[in-house]
C-alpha cells in the first residue's frame, strides 16, 4: 500500500526531480513554499543531470541582501577532473529582493528556518523549492503519527465494508 503524500511533496508537471528532502515535512511544519534558481558551476549542472545530489541537513540563510544554500551536497562530476567543484560549497539562490527581504525578516524575528524541499530541473534550468518552516516539537510529531494511524484505520474499515 502506497503512503499518502503531502500535496506539495510531488514535483509540478513538466519537471524532472533530482533530489527531495524527505524528512523535512516530518521534522518541520512548512508554512510557505517558494521556487528559487541556483547559481551553479558547469560541473555541478552535469552532476545534477546524473542525479548526484543530496539535500539532507541542508538549509538556506540570508547574508546581507542575498540568500545562500548551505550543506546541499552535489557530488563531483567524473569527467571534470581538472575543473571539479567542492561538493558542499555554499550556493547563491536567485530570488527577487522583496522575497529575500520578507523571508529574512521572518527568519530573524520569528525563529523560522528556510529548508530546501526539492531540487529539480524545470525547462532545463535547475530550481530548488524552499520552505519557510517552523520546527516541530515531540508532541507535534506524536499527534501527527496518531492522526495518520486513525486515518488508516478508518480507510481499512471502509474497505472491509
Amino acid at each position: 500500500m502506497a503512503a499518502a503524500k503531502h500535496k506539495d511533496s510531488a514535483p509540478p508537471d513538466g519537471v524532472r526531480l533530482i533530489a527531495q528532502h524527505k524528512r523535512a515535512r516530518f521534522d518541520y511544519s512548512v508554512e510557505e513554499t517558494l521556487e528559487a534558481g541556483i547559481e551553479l558551476l558547469g560541473s555541478e549542472v552535469k552532476s545534477l543531470r546524473q542525479g548526484g545530489a543530496n539535500l539532507t541537513d541542508s538549509y538556506a540563510i540570508p547574508r546581507g541582501t542575498e540568500l545562500y544554500l548551505l550543506n546541499a551536497r552535489i557530488g563531483p562530476y567524473g569527467h571534470a577532473s581538472a575543473f571539479t567543484h567542492e561538493p558542499t560549497r555554499s550556493r547563491r539562490l536567485l530570488l527577487h529582493r522583496s522575497e529575500i527581504d520578507r523571508w529574512s525578516a521572518k527568519v530573524r524575528e520569528r525563529g523560522y528556518s528556510i529548508i530546501p524541499l526539492m531540487l529539480y530541473f524545470k525547462r532545463g534550468i535547475a530550481k530548488v523549492q524552499l520552505g519557510l518552516c517552523l520546527g516541530k516539537t515531540h508532541e507535534d510529531r506524536r499527534a501527527e503519527i496518531k492522526e495518520r494511524e486513525t486515518r488508516r484505520e478508518i480507510e481499512r474499515a471502509l474497505r472491509r465494508r
